[in-house]
């Protein structure tokens, strides 16, 4: 599989990352290494988590993600096969939602240990932290990239001018800059990152790792109405989707999917892996035949005339 540089990490990854957030969630463990397993015999090899998966689910404290990985990685041996991605900046146990560096540091230690692993290969801030200077964080990370135990570090849920400010410290200062971007973007949810990031990460040289990919399963074709909204736990996150542009949307990846004797999710994800300033989206899968179908959409190639049909039906405003 082709592989795709990831900004100017050095590292390069397959252009689709899975999705870590469903482990310890709706996927148990021995599902998990199914589904791991089956991601890396495939050929992918990016793996996208964060130390706050999946505090919100009763019972669970955070750091279930995490750590079901660390223990697919040392039963397989596999660390060497993937790139590890993973989050800190939201709240956990006695860590507030932030960037205070210490709270970063001791927070890379606890993930390194639940991941059972001496580095990781991007370290993300999960959100924005106004009440911590870009200068306090960055020198935190300053110390995990020189203690070798972070490679690259990026952000989510930066705006333009948060990405600006941020970049410009780190020149100032002679620290190290985000390299990878990770924004809400799929079809439906497209002004976001289009409003000015795209364009600033195209010009830094920014890789970016779109979440939400698949617009919380909306553009997977399974929801068409109120109705459908009890078929999943993440129904009532679609609700919102269902308007007139959304069935715009959904009939626009039913005649490309048409098309190409594809799945609905197949083509949102391409349709992704083609738009300039892209990487990589993020997608998740609870079961085998998810993730295959996560693998087909990697191989899907959409021409111009698929690409304008879903353009038009998911132009903003």
């Amino acid at each position: 599989m082709q592989k795709r540089s990831l900004g100017k990490t050095g590292l390069e990854i397959a252009p689709l990352v899975l999705g870590g957030n469903v482990f310890g969630w709706t996927v148990d463990q021995e599902q998990s290494f199914a589904l791991l397993d089956r991601f890396i015999d495939a050929g992918l090899d990016a793996i996208d988590t964060a130390d706050s998966y999946s505090t919100w689910v009763p019972g669970n404290h955070g750091g279930e993600s995490e750590t079901i990985i660390g223990q697919w990685l040392k039963a397989r041996g596999a660390r060497d096969r993937v790139t590890l991605i993973t989050k800190v900046g939201s709240k956990l146990g006695d860590f507030e939602r932030g960037l205070r560096g210490l709270d970063v540091i001791a927070r890379a230690e606890d993930s390194l240990r639940r991941l059972q692993t001496d580095h990781i290969d991007l370290y993300l801030s999960h959100w924005p932290d106004p009440a911590t200077p870009y200068e306090e964080t960055l020198r935190a990370y300053e110390q995990l990239i020189a203690e070798g135990k972070v490679g690259a570090i990026g952000a989510s849920n930066l705006d333009a001018a948060q990405l600006r400010e941020a970049l410009a410290v780190a020149d100032q200062l002679g620290l190290p800059r985000y390299a990878v971007q990770q924004p809400e973007y799929n079809l439906y949810d497209r002004a976001g990152f289009e409003s000015g990031l795209r364009e600033l990460c195209i010009a830094e040289g920014q890789g970016v790792i779109t979440y939400y990919s698949l617009a919380s399963g909306f553009l997977t074709g399974k929801y068409r109405s109120s109705d459908d909204l009890g078929k999943s736990v993440r129904g009532e996150g679609v609700a919102k989707y269902l308007d007139a542009r959304g069935m715009r949307i959904l009939a626009a990846l039913d005649r490309v999917s048409q098309t190409h004797n594809a799945a609905p999710a197949e083509v949102a994800l391409a349709w992704l892996m083609a738009r300039e300033g892209v990487t990589a989206p993020i997608a998740s899968a609870t079961s085998a035949e998810q993730l295959d179908s996560l693998v087909r959409a990697t191989r899907l190639v959409l021409d111009e005339a698929d690409r304008e049909i879903l353009d038009t039906a998911s132009a903003p405003g």
